[in-house]
């Protein structure tokens, strides 16, 4: 059985985050979504609410699981004995980013990480440009499913009333 792990912070699950899982899903036959835990990082969403968006959003994709990690991913690939790695690549940006992290993995727990082109209409859209914008009253609703959108709006109605 070949497994991999599509490590995030999903803070909200996009669309494109939506085809590097669904991308991944088609080529392995086990999925499992990381909510990556950042303690240095205030989420829009808590963790749970990330977890269950995920999970809806990913319901028709039987091979993916969702969980939380918090810690080194090297830990998660050899607790759960994942070999493979995936991850979304925007730009060249991404890619730089991404680089020395994939070395460190593969050097820590010979953990190979494979990336993966984003849909290039979603090339641009980022978690935090998503919520920027929508806080400031722009239409996000082509960047995310609609439970998500949903979800996002009424974080940033709540949160504009307080």
């Amino acid at each position: 059985m070949t497994t991999a792990v599509c490590p995030g912070s999903y803070d909200p699950f996009t669309l494109g985050h939506r085809f590097v899982v669904e991308r991944t899903a088609a080529r392995f036959d086990r999925v499992v979504v990381a909510v990556v835990v950042n303690p240095n990082k205030q989420g829009m969403f808590t963790v749970d609410e990330r977890i269950e968006l995920i999970r809806e959003d990913c319901a028709d994709l039987p091979n993916v699981e969702v969980r939380s990690w918090s810690g080194l991913l090297v830990d998660l690939v050899g607790e759960t004995d994942v070999p493979t790695i995936v991850k979304g690549l925007r730009s060249e940006t991404d890619f730089a980013y991404e680089i020395p992290m994939a070395q460190m993995n593969r050097e820590l727990a010979d953990a190979e990480t494979l990336f993966m082109l984003t849909d290039p209409k979603y090339a641009h859209v980022s978690s935090s440009l998503v919520k920027e914008v929508a806080r400031l009253e722009g239409d996000v609703s082509p960047y995310l499913s609609s439970h998500v959108h949903r979800a996002l709006i009424a974080k940033v109605e709540g949160v504009r009333t307080v």
